[in-house]
């Protein structure tokens, strides 16, 4: 502490030095004129200004409305013990000292082959009721590959679930328990939420049952080049959490909680949710046909580039760019074209490859699109009817 005193004691002199030489020698000019600014530079309020948010909410009754229908998910998966088997007698045979041998010798010479199978838990996830009878919205990889899901309700209820569907490109899943009179959450219309609205989120992290945290809205319409326009919150979300809602202040569910971005895994201050609005979309036709159809019409795409708005004789970096068009596709038997840039489509405005992908992924086969279409320094307009996707 000394030493940084007398260093800037010795500043502080050569300073006061300096600006006395300074003062002297502006001495002579005083005389002369100065024009004035033409602008004056903002001054300190004399009183404050009103504050724009006061006071921080109380969560407590939106809890009370929210978690009874919010429920943990564990899913186990079969396990051929022929097949674990198997596979450790061949690194036995090479490695006898390897220490699963030593600690387990009984099981060095048991027979390959299919002699039966256990069940291992694989994971611990997070739901909501979306109706009384027991449907429930997730995550697809909460799900995906379990041999037997377990719920557990808020109120220490067990029930195995059944899986109706899910879909991996949007990341949801339908599952059912059996019984009535099951409390459940109603949706908002998430193409009407704003950043900066609070949002509380609830579920399972780390396996912690009926665990909630709060936090705002921080952006819409992530873009993370997936079929989503994720929501993203700064809600404190974790391992676990995926699956759970994420509601307003009315216990309105506005997304599902579905990702984090973080280096190590755990929460670092942004997490990603699935737009409820997309969810149930997806959910209805998982409910009423076990699976998702989606329209498609047969091309590769790209987003148009700053560096290629000269050679395609565009104005500005808009649309999406037409790399490629399949033989007899839907696009194809429109007379859609390689190099075509596609500006709108049903008078919406395409700024980039995810708006196009979307709005195609999110429509159903026999869908009719009307196409503003970019082509040799010209607009046309073709007519487009998706076909359907039969990829998984």
């Amino acid at each position: 502490m000394v030493t940084v005193f007398k260093k800037f004691s010795h500043f502080l002199i050569l300073s006061v030095l300096m600006g006395m030489l300074l003062g002297c020698s502006d001495k002579k000019d005083e005389g002369k004129s100065q024009s004035e600014p033409s602008t004056s530079i903002a001054t300190p309020a004399k009183t404050p200004a009103a504050p724009l948010v006061t006071g921080l909410p109380d969560f407590t009754p939106l809890v009370d409305k929210v978690a009874p229908a919010v429920v943990n998910i564990r899913v186990a998966e079969k396990v051929q013990i022929g097949q674990a088997n198997s596979q450790l007698n061949m690194i036995c045979q090479m490695w006898p000292d390897f220490p699963a041998c030593r600690m387990r010798p009984e099981q060095k010479n048991v027979p390959d082959g299919d002699s039966g199978s256990n069940e291992r838990q694989t994971g611990v996830g997070s739901g909501f009721l979306i109706s009384a009878d027991g449907y429930i919205l997730t995550n697809h990889h909460v799900v995906n590959g379990a041999s037997t899901i377990t719920v557990s309700l808020n109120d220490q209820r067990e029930f195995k679930a059944k899986l109706v569907g899910s879909d991996a490109r949007t990341d949801v899943a339908v599952i059912k328990i059996e019984g009535e009179s099951f409390p459940f959450l109603y949706p908002a219309d998430s193409d009407n939420i704003k950043v900066g609205q609070w949002v509380m989120a609830a579920g399972s992290p780390f396996g912690l049952k009926n665990t909630v945290t709060a936090g705002i809205i921080s952006a819409i319409k992530r873009d993370t080049g997936e079929l989503v326009p994720f929501i993203q919150t700064d809600a404190a979300v974790n391992p676990g959490n995926s699956g759970g809602p994420l509601v307003n202040m009315s216990g309105e569910v506005v997304g599902i909680n579905s990702q984090i971005l973080s280096n190590s895994g755990s929460f670092a201050g942004i997490a990603l949710a699935i737009p409820i609005n997309e969810a149930l979309n997806v959910a209805e036709q998982i409910r009423t046909t076990g699976k998702v159809n989606r329209g498609r019409i047969g091309v590769a795409i790209a987003s148009v580039e700053a560096d290629s708005i000269k050679s395609l004789g565009l104005p500005k970096a808009t649309g999406a760019w037409i790399k490629e068009v399949e033989p007899n596709s839907a696009a194809d038997q429109a007379g859609l074209r390689a190099n075509d840039v596609v500006l709108k489509v049903n008078q919406q405005v395409i700024e980039n490859s995810t708006d196009f992908a979307r709005i195609i992924g999110n429509s159903t086969p026999g869908t009719p699109f009307t196409f503003d279409v970019w082509r040799a320094g010209r607009t046309i307009m073709l007519e487009v009817t998706a076909g359907k996707d039969t990829r998984k």
